[in-house]
């Protein structure tokens, strides 16, 4: 099961740089649970759903059309699981961001259920 989800995994990042939500999409379980970086809440923002959370990557997306994220390692853990990344993107008002991040994943069966993303807050660089 650990290869199963390891695949699942390097799959998700696939379709995360390549900007293709329908590949992403087939990653979640319907009733995905994600916690974005940044919000209001002690979680950062929680989006529950696959259409609200397409809605949020394609966001990103868009609004940062050269975002990618660099895979550094993948660690599963029977149903849970710790991607490592570097975040890079051009932000919407100019300016370069490179940071690090983790996003903390959940399973089950041949799903993610929940994916909580925690990320550096570093300046802009280049502004």
């Amino acid at each position: 099961m650990e290869k199963t989800r390891l695949a699942l995994l390097e799959t998700l990042f696939a379709a995360f740089n390549a900007h293709d939500a329908e590949a992403v999409m087939a990653c979640f379980a319907p009733g995905i649970v994600f916690d974005a970086a940044a919000g209001p809440e002690a979680v950062g923002k929680r989006i529950t759903g696959l259409e609200a959370v397409r809605a949020a990557f394609v966001g990103t997306w868009t609004s940062m059309p050269d975002v990618q994220w660099q895979v550094r390692r993948h660690a599963v853990f029977a149903d849970r699981a710790v991607t490592e990344w570097l975040f890079t993107a051009t932000a919407p008002a100019g300016g370069r961001i490179e940071v690090e991040g983790v996003d903390l994943f959940g399973f089950e069966g041949d799903l993610i259920v929940s994916k909580s993303a925690f990320r550096k807050d570093r300046p802009l660089q280049g502004v």
